[in-house]
């Protein structure tokens, strides 16, 4: 003890190890910080690429709908056995108008099916750094119990919950 009745550790600061903790805590602080805001990221990209999917989906189906009230046209004046010019162009136009909805349709289908394809990748790849997260999270509280118990088992596991938090969020980042 010193003559100020300071405990001579405390007095030089030269708790060493302390020290390394801290800085793998700051370390670890600093991976969470990225690793959540990459999932944030990455959720809401999924959860626009869904809301795209689900408007192509709309646009599909009512450009299938309009296919559809073309068809019932054409049986319409099938069934009904008009003849001539008029009922020709008439036939002849809802024809071409239901091949191009069609052709639109098959169109509008495939950006629809893509972007829900986009979504799910999306959430895997936020799955990812979700757990990265939840990694980080528990190598910093882990180290942080050594500043009340003073075991070095507690950084240990902290710092494998940092590796493992990196490895995951470099596979989200890959993904």
């Amino acid at each position: 003890m010193s003559s100020h009745g300071v405990p001579h550790e405390a007095q030089h600061g030269d708790d060493f190890t302390g020290k390394k903790v801290g800085l793998l805590a700051a370390l670890l602080a600093i991976g969470l910080t990225l690793v959540t805001i990459a999932s944030h990221r990455t959720h809401t990209h999924g959860i626009v690429a869904r809301s795209e999917a689900n408007d192509h989906w709309s646009y599909y189906q009512s450009k299938k709908i309009k296919y559809h009230n073309l068809e019932l046209g054409i049986d319409l004046i099938t069934a009904q056995g008009l003849k001539g010019e008029g009922a020709e162009k008439i036939l002849q136009k809802y024809g071409a108008e239901r091949e191009r909805y069609d052709h639109e349709a098959k169109e509008i289908r495939e950006k629809a099916e893509q972007k829900e394809k986009e979504s799910v990748h999306a959430e895997h790849r936020a799955l990812r750094f979700d757990l990265a997260e939840g990694l980080f999270e528990i190598g910093l509280v882990m180290s942080s119990l050594y500043f009340l118990a003073r075991k070095k088992l507690f950084p240990a596991i902290g710092l494998l919950g940092g590796i493992a938090g990196t490895v995951l969020g470099i596979l989200g980042i890959l993904a």
